[in-house]
């Protein structure tokens, strides 16, 4: 795998930067460099110096989808420019791997596997679900999906931490259920797949571990910095939204059968021993 013949896209976001670290010699860019909502630009771009698209980019502005304006720049970054980035891998024939997100599933499950059938909640996740379809389409491509991302960037350990600098108690939801995904793990199974050249097709990659709800989360942040003393109020989803407008549904299930990545011979360390080792770095 010639590292220089990469492409991300989206190279600004969390994961992007991760992915930017992992592959120093690959060409990175962002929406100042490669618009992908810009179909005549995904067309006439040269792609002869690339073997490998790895889109990071996203509308991930979950509630911000919900309007009009947020709406039309979902569907452009999270399903339009997948296909038009699905259609010019099919052409040139290169290696596209797309990020997705559980938000494709409605949350009824307890545990999403990669065969289940889409059922996206909101505009942000409906969106998400039509880029993982056109996806598809590309004969070499992986669609990851992963949930509750944390990494170089703003992220609700980072919101958590800034919480209890301030001495804040929160009121948590403790009716979502799942577990986080760190970049620095998540990028390593990016380079498993790829350099061992594992079967095309979709994986769920998150950390592994027990599932927890965002309440159990922020107590076990709280704990790793040793504010014992703040105290963390759970709420429902609804209860915690009710009295807010333009919020998009939640999928309240957001674990994931982690099977299939480890057949591929990858297993990723547990969420809570990658947590400490975050909060040591950024607190």
């Amino acid at each position: 795998m010639d590292e220089s013949r990469i492409l991300i896209i989206g190279s600004n976001g969390q994961l992007g930067k991760a992915l930017s670290a992992k592959y120093p010699s690959a060409l990175a860019v962002d929406r100042d460099k490669f618009d992908i909502t810009d179909k005549n630009f995904i067309k006439s771009y040269d792609w002869s110096k690339v073997d490998i698209i790895l889109n990071a980019a996203a509308y991930t502005d979950v509630d911000g989808a919900e309007t009009p304006e947020g709406r039309v720049l979902s569907w452009q970054i999270n399903a339009t420019a997948p296909s038009q980035l699905a259609k010019a891998a099919a052409e040139h024939d290169l290696v596209l791997a797309h990020m997705s997100t559980e938000y494709v599933f409605d949350g009824t499950k307890s545990e999403h596997d990669e065969d289940e059938p889409l059922s996206p909640l909101g505009v942000y996740a409906q969106t998400k679900a039509a880029g993982d379809i056109a996806v598809g389409v590309a004969s070499k491509h992986y669609i990851l999906r992963t949930s509750w991302l944390v990494g170089d960037g703003p992220n609700f350990v980072r919101t958590m931490i800034g919480l209890a600098q301030k001495n804040i108690s929160p009121i948590v939801v403790n009716d979502q259920i799942g577990r986080l995904t760190f970049t620095g793990p998540l990028v390593n199974a990016i380079h498993h797949l790829l350099s061992n050249k594992a079967p095309y097709g979709t994986y769920n990659v998150s950390n592994c571990g027990e599932p927890a709800s965002w309440a159990d989360v922020t107590r076990v942040i709280f704990t790793e910095l040793k504010r014992d003393d703040l105290q963390v109020t759970d709420t429902s989803t609804a209860k915690y939204f009710a009295s807010k407008e333009g919020v998009a549904p939640r999928p309240l299930h957001s674990s994931f059968n982690l099977d299939k990545i480890k057949s591929t011979g990858f297993v990723m360390d547990d969420w809570q021993e990658e947590l400490k080792k975050y909060i040591q770095e950024n607190k």
